[in-house]
């Protein structure tokens, strides 16, 4: 069977993370995004870890699920398309910061577990290094690969991901703490290490670049730091909902189905930049700046995309035989904001989100799978368009969905011109593409006459006597 899961995600125990983050919230929006199993992140913090203990029941195969009177609460919340059981997987993200090579590393790593057996041998040892209490992301003085032996060690099937391995400050890879590989981050121990996790400022054609990264299968997840931004990255499996198997297909490649990704120019840290002067910069500009801030001069941080091209070996378009399928979506919700000229987290977008739910099921099949006819027919013209270009590789950054074309070049679209009780029309044919509400000229089918109009829909246009 094929499910989704977002492994990555933290509770309301993390810094700067919403105090909505708990486990029945967690259930709710996995359910609400067609996820099938979701982590329970920050698994290792002592008060988390005793709410799971008292929350959740083994569910088979080494996954969990809320106790029945949990599961009836969310069910009550739930849009009826939406219901269904969404399956734990018991999780945390750690912070290593430490010396090595006369630099300072940060790396962060998400630690897969299959059992509370194993959290607590884990958290037993990790105890003896730093706190634990303080945050449910802990940060600990600690190399890179001691805690991969010390994960190891912990039992069988305990699991350790490089997470989001781009990100400038605390990653594998990043380019102000990181290392040129992921062998030299976790030394002889780096054999142990079978996937590495993308991140939201990258996808598998930018890891792509890096033959060194060939050996390991690309996983995605959405570090969500509120529940509703789960799944805004996930990975697909074609396993039973269980542990092991889920880990013997990253392992091996077999029933592993890939990523799906946000549009990695909407991350934050995908250009380089200086935050304090509000400067965002392609790779050529910050070379041609000698990698100083145009305001003030000082150093700029140098993001995914240039770290990407420092270390690549391959020109960008090279799709290595061992690639995992992927595709990028942008969230519902924006969607419908960008479509509104609102916000994403409006009332209005809210409303709007909850009904699509209700009437077509959780979010994305509506984005990946569902057929744009039956998307249009409960929504609007402007969504199904949106959603089909989305699907087509044409949406490249969510900006660009302001303005969603619903008349294109070439079109028959009818010609109405009204004052007062009198309509007429008349039959054309667009000379350009437009949006909603924006002007387009029209090339009168039967004179052959260029009036400009403004567009209704997708299939008239409004012109004036």
């Amino acid at each position: 069977m094929a499910f989704l899961a977002d492994l990555h995600v933290h509770s309301r125990f993390s810094r700067a993370t919403s105090r909505s983050l708990d486990l029945p919230h967690l259930a709710l929006w996995a359910a609400k995004k067609g996820l099938a199993v979701v982590g329970t992140g920050d698994i290792t913090h002592p008060a988390w870890r005793q709410e799971a203990r008292s929350q959740l029941l083994p569910a088979g195969g080494s996954l969990f699920r809320l106790l029945p009177e949990g599961e009836r609460e969310v069910a009550q919340h739930l849009p009826a398309a939406c219901r269904r059981t969404v399956r734990f997987m018991l999780t945390a993200e750690i912070s290593t910061i430490y010396k090595k090579g006369e630099r300072t590393r940060k790396v962060h790593h998400l630690i897969l577990l299959p059992g509370f057996a194993e959290v607590e041998r884990l958290a037993a040892r990790l105890e003896r290094v730093g706190n634990l209490h303080a945050d449910g992301r802990p940060i600990l003085g600690l190399d890179s690969r001691d805690l991969l032996e010390i994960c190891l060690e912990a039992g069988e099937g305990v699991t350790l991901i490089p997470a989001h391995i781009w990100t400038p400050w605390f990653s594998a890879l990043g380019s102000r703490s990181g290392f040129d590989s992921i062998e030299a981050c976790y030394g002889d121990l780096a054999p142990q290490i079978f996937a590495v996790e993308t991140g939201l400022s990258a996808d598998p054609p930018m890891c792509w670049r890096l033959s060194a990264l060939d050996r390991y299968r690309l996983v995605s997840h959405s570090d969500a730091h509120s529940p509703d931004r789960l799944g805004r990255e996930a990975s697909r499996y074609h396993t039973e909902r269980d542990f092991f198997a889920m880990r013997r297909a990253l392992e091996t490649g077999a029933g592993y189905g890939g990523t799906v990704e946000l549009f990695p120019e909407e991350g934050k840290y995908h250009l380089d930049g200086h935050r304090a002067c509000n400067q965002r910069m392609t790779p050529a500009e910050t070379r041609a700046a000698a990698g100083r801030c145009p305001v003030c001069g000082k150093g700029v941080t140098v993001g995914v995309l240039s770290r990407v091209e420092q270390l690549a070996d391959r020109p960008a378009g090279v799709r290595p035989g061992v690639a995992a399928p992927w595709t990028s979506l942008v969230p519902l919700a924006e969607l419908l904001g960008e479509i509104a000229g609102v916000g994403p987290r409006t009332k209005r977008v809210a409303a709007e989100y909850e009904g699509l739910l209700e009437r077509l099921g959780p979010e994305i099949p509506i984005l990946e799978a569902l057929p744009i006819e039956t998307i249009r027919a409960a929504s609007s013209p402007l969504l199904a368009e949106a959603i089909a270009r989305l699907r087509a590789g044409e949406v490249v950054r969510t900006q660009q969905l302001r303005v969603v074309e619903v008349v294109h070049r070439g079109d028959r679209v009818t010609l109405v011109a009204q004052r007062g009780p009198l309509q007429v029309k008349a039959s054309g044919v667009a000379r350009d593409s437009a949006g909603r509400n924006q002007r387009v000229e029209v090339a009168n089918a039967t004179s052959g006459k260029v009036v400009t109009g403004t567009v209704i829909d997708g299939s008239t246009v409004e012109v004036a006597f």
